[in-house]
């Protein structure tokens, strides 16, 4: 019999809980030493990012509006969800990929477990003069763009995104350019899990290119990103400068050490207070 000839996958895009292809119809060969051709992603255009951020701001009223404590089943869900990928997700980041599969399912349980006690922590009721109950409350504070560092393309792409969404935002992802493939795995994860479409919209593709459209696109309300380089730090600042954005970019971190990438600092970028004044009974 002839030998069988295996055929090179080509992961797409993620976008409103579906997998479109890019509309550019570029790919990306990604490629792992010694073994050669591993697969190809899509390369993302401008277009893509308008639609990946339409996407994330359909879901997010709903996000935003979900009580604290139902997203945080949401998170633990995925966790579970990520469990059952554990091999695959290893597969896909290579060398030291279950040590980082077993951090990243760590880190979502984390970021879970803040839900609906980051309230407790950041808000409160107010003291005042007067015949009054103040209160000040977090909410979310909208459609956030996360861009990803290259290494760790999972553990990073987790702790980026995590505190993003776990106070009810949506967000649309930049992955890893060396290595998307781990990100787009976790992208089928979450297709399956119980997190609504367009809560996590993930785009594989090149930071120069889309940097300055992220900082550029005013539905963008919130900006969290690691492991750029200078010019692309530059873009995303000016960006914030023209249209008011929150800028928030992560140097020399060490996505290992929980010290490092967790607690209540790192969700506070995320979050606008409220602050209520009620009447009291006389």
């Amino acid at each position: 019999m002839p030998e069988r000839l295996s055929v090179t996958k080509t992961y797409k895009l993620a976008i409103g809980g579906k997998f479109p292809r890019t509309e550019s119809g570029r790919t990306t060969a990604v490629t792992e030493a010694g073994s050669g051709l591993t697969a190809h992603v899509c390369r993302a255009s401008r277009k893509d990012l308008r639609d990946a951020v339409e996407a994330a701001t359909k879901a997010q009223d709903a996000w935003g509006n979900a009580t604290a404590y139902l997203r945080g089943q949401i998170l633990y869900r995925l966790a579970e969800m990520m469990e059952g990928k554990r091999s695959e997700l290893a597969a896909a980041i290579g060398e030291g990929g279950e040590t980082e599969v077993d951090a990243s399912i760590d880190r979502v349980v984390h970021f879970a477990g803040w839900c609906d006690k980051y309230s407790m922590v950041a808000g409160g009721a107010n003291p005042v003069a007067g015949p009054y109950h103040n209160f000040t409350v977090p909410g979310p504070v909208g459609v956030t763009a996360v861009v990803c560092p290259d290494t760790p393309p999972l553990l990073g792409l987790v702790s980026l995104v995590l505190p993003v969404i776990a106070m009810g935002n949506a967000c649309v992802v930049l992955a890893s350019e060396t290595n998307p493939i781990p990100a787009m795995v976790l992208a089928e994860a979450l297709a399956t899990s119980d997190l609504p479409g367009g809560v996590v919209n993930t785009l594989t593709g090149f930071r120069d290119e889309l940097c300055p459209h992220v900082a550029s696109h005013r539905a963008i309300i919130a900006v969290h990103a690691g492991g750029v380089s200078d010019a692309q730090r530059t873009h995303l600042r000016q960006g914030a400068a023209e249209n008011l954005k929150r800028v928030t970019i992560r140097d020399n971190v060490n996505y290992a050490s929980e010290a490092a990438c967790e607690g209540p600092r790192w969700l506070e970028p995320f979050v606008e207070f409220k602050t209520i004044w009620h009447p009291s009974a006389t």
